[in-house]
């Protein structure tokens, strides 16, 4: 199913009965931009942005100055910040990295005649990917992410296929954030590139069944994925033959994916509510494209290929979707297998030889099914802990013997099974290693139903050392996103330790937006009920001191991207309740993103937010609730705020201008902070050990501004 998938978690929380730090009294004056009041109307509102200019005109090339300055002197606040911390951010560091296996590596996988693994050496911020014949023979080192990565600020490998033949290998991978890839084709034998398709790549590529050709696709000017190419080995790539664009709709977005099977190439394309699925056999790519339903609104379907018949999933009559099947021939007329059910959720399959896994939720934890191809009988997968998260590993296989899976829980590293269907047994192939020593029977983990405003049960997943005292004395951490359709999966994090062992319980809210309780509950946080969110992550959090989780104003809470439009509008809402608040690469400013049909994601956003230059009570909606448009004048919490000067996907401007906003009107002596990556996108800094680096300041700030033990 179509989704955009966002932000980042992680991050921490408050202490016992300390008060709160004072601020700013040892740093410098903390900068201020400059007002430049435009205007404008829309539906008969007129809405005042005073810090338009710092979006730069030449965008997404950003030169102007006045707009670098600003992001500048606000960098150079947080390092004056952070300079006084610099021991606490060293021994979190220390913390962090000391969990990490330094010389970690994956479980080799088989494809064909090759196993394929990835490896860390030690030190190293990147990895190292690897393979050697299933026949036995030496590792080949096949792609150095380390060497790729000398001398850059940011390397991210966006995808990595191998050819049916196994020489050769298409590679998309981005130096700079911005989420356009270069792909290229190397010669796994030298390690040579042979040629570059395309730098504005993006997705994954596919290969066509005799290795001579990749379909690819590519991004244009609005960062919106949306066309598909086929490009035939040693040609001018500039002679890519593009075998589907969208012109019909520009929210939505192309896709390419491969069956099961290996004989069918999808092309989709689609936005977050609606989907349109096309296919060409694998072996004639440059065929007529041939549509197995034409697009509906509101219906999202996928398929798989295995046994000469589509494998489908769709919610067309159940919002949990239901398994259909159908003829290549006639890919349209729809025979069901296994109907939707009230109680679980279908999020995906997969067409394997001996059985179709699906991949559902029940009651809101993940189960993984194997479904007969005869009657769609059915048997799941056992697992034993309360609460966890599951799901298929990598399976490039048709017909393998056993099903690669992942697991973990909030108290059990991450785990990797093997599961055989016919003795029904689960094989330990790894387990996440904490070199620097972990107890799991020292924490408890619990998951509580709490009830919203409207009489909805909220979940909450909660982890905490044992000895933790529920009469609101020790610290809290919330997270959650609530958007897209994302769950936030209850899974284990190493980092989350030097949270916990400081006396912190850490919660994960399943709010309305996400899918953690079924679809429906997703569309329950869109749109006219998008105020759903909002509301479930305030009542979450009022429960949680109600158990005795925390008290007002002694919770930390952290969101990023959407859940970081989530930060923007709990803070202009109820401020008291928050301790510390850290909002990353947050989608604050709604409304002047959401007229603007330029930008990147826009359109795709209005099933999902709805469309405010069309539909004046959209409009009057997002207004409602922009974080950037309802800074007003009261005290604010302390604030972490992140941008990434290449982000794609929440322009950089936003963050800026909320802060810009912020600072202007709080009331407050409380600690404000815009920290801007000036070489990454959304996503961050890329090493793993830059990465732990940041979480490590994010981790800093929270301390320093509840005044916990450190």
């Amino acid at each position: 199913m179509p989704s955009v998938l966002l932000a980042a978690l992680i991050l921490a929380a408050v202490p016992a009965t300390a008060p709160k730090a004072p601020m700013t009294d040892q740093l410098p004056t903390p900068p201020r931009a400059e007002a430049r009041p435009t205007r404008f109307e829309r539906h008969g509102i007129t809405v005042t942005d005073d810090y338009a200019w710092l979006r730069d005109k030449g965008y997404p090339k950003v030169e102007d100055t006045a707009v670098l300055d600003y992001l500048k002197a606000e960098n150079t606040y947080f390092d004056a910040w952070k300079k006084p911390h610099e021991a606490l951010v060293d021994t979190l560091f220390e913390e962090l990295k000391g969990r990490q296996k330094e010389d970690d590596r994956s479980v080799p996988v088989k494809d064909g005649e090759w196993l394929y693994w990835w490896a860390f050496e030690p030190g190293a911020q990147y990895r190292q990917w690897y393979r050697k014949p299933v026949a036995g023979g030496a590792d080949q080192l096949v792609f150095d992410e380390v060497a790729e990565a000398a001398g850059k600020q940011y390397f991210r490998l966006g995808a990595f296929e191998v050819s049916p033949d196994g020489r050769l290998a298409a590679v998309l991978a981005d130096d700079d954030g911005s989420e356009r890839f270069k792909l290229k084709i190397r010669d796994l034998a030298t390690g040579k590139d042979l040629e570059t398709v395309t730098e504005v790549g993006i997705g994954s590529p596919v290969w066509s069944a005799d290795s001579k050709a990749v379909l690819f696709t590519e991004v244009n000017d609005q960062w919106r994925s949306y066309r598909a190419r086929h490009h035939r080995l040693g040609d001018d790539p500039a002679n890519a033959r593009t075998i589907y664009e969208e012109t019909e709709d520009k929210g939505f977005s192309v896709g390419l994916g491969e069956s099961q099977d290996k004989s069918l190439i999808f092309v989709a394309t689609g936005d977050n509510r609606t989907s349109e699925v096309r296919f060409v056999p694998a072996a004639e790519p440059l065929g007529p494209l041939t549509l197995v339903s034409a697009r509906q609104k509101d219906r999202l379907y996928e398929a798989d290929a295995a046994h000469g018949r589509l494998w489908i999933l769709t919610n067309d009559r159940h919002v949990n979707f239901r398994v259909v099947s159908a003829d290549p021939k006639h890919p349209g007329e729809w025979t069901e297998v296994v109907p939707g059910s009230e109680r679980t959720y279908i999020r995906g399959l997969a067409a394997f030889r001996n059985h179709l896994v699906l991949t559902t939720r029940q009651d809101g934890l993940d189960q993984l099914v194997l479904a007969n191809y005869r009657d769609g009988g059915q048997e799941r997968i056992p697992f034993t802990e309360a609460s966890y998260n599951a799901g298929l590993g990598s399976n490039p296989e048709f017909d393998p013997p056993a099903y690669r899976l992942s697991y973990s829980s909030m108290v059990t590293p991450g785990t990797v099974y093997d599961y055989d269907p016919k003795s029904r047994t689960l094989t330990t192939l790894k387990v996440q290693e904490i070199p620097s020593g972990y107890d799991p029977s020292q924490y408890a983990t619990e998951r509580l139903m709490i009830p919203a405003r409207d009489g909805k049960q909220i979940p909450v997943s909660l982890v905490y050392k044992k000895g933790y005292r529920k009469d609101g004395s020790q610290p809290l951490f919330l997270y959650a996103y609530g958007a897209y359709g994302y769950a936030i999966p209850p899974s284990f994090s190493s980092a989350r330790l030097s949270l916990l062992d400081r006396g912190f319980a850490y919660a994960i809210a399943h709010i309305r937006g996400g899918d953690d309780l079924g679809y429906d509950w997703y569309l329950q946080g869109t749109a006219t009920h998008r105020w759903n969110t909002f509301h479930d992550f305030v009542d979450a959090a009022k429960g949680l001191n109600a158990a005795g989780f925390a008290r007002p104003g002694r919770i930390a809470i952290q969101g990023g991207s959407a859940g970081g439009k989530l930060m923007g509008v709990v803070v202009n809402t109820d401020p008291d309740l928050w301790g510390a608040v850290i909002a990353d690469v947050p989608f604050v400013d709604v409304v002047n993103t959401m007229i603007d049909d330029t930008l990147p994601l826009t359109p795709g956003e209005w099933p999902v937010w709805g469309n405010p230059i069309t539909d004046p009570e959209a409009f009057k909606l997002l207004l409602s609730y922009s974080p950037y448009d309802n800074v007003k004048r009261q005290a604010y919490p302390p604030m972490l705020v992140t941008a990434g000067l290449h982000d794609p996907r929440v322009t950089y401007w936003e963050p800026a201008k909320w802060v810009a906003r912020l600072r202007a009107n709080k009331t407050d002596r409380n600690l404000l902070m815009l920290k801007t990556n000036m070489g990454a996108g959304h996503g961050g800094k890329s090493g793993r050990w830059e990465s732990l680096r940041e979480t490590a300041e994010d981790y800093a700030f929270v301390l320093t501004q509840l005044k916990v033990a450190q």
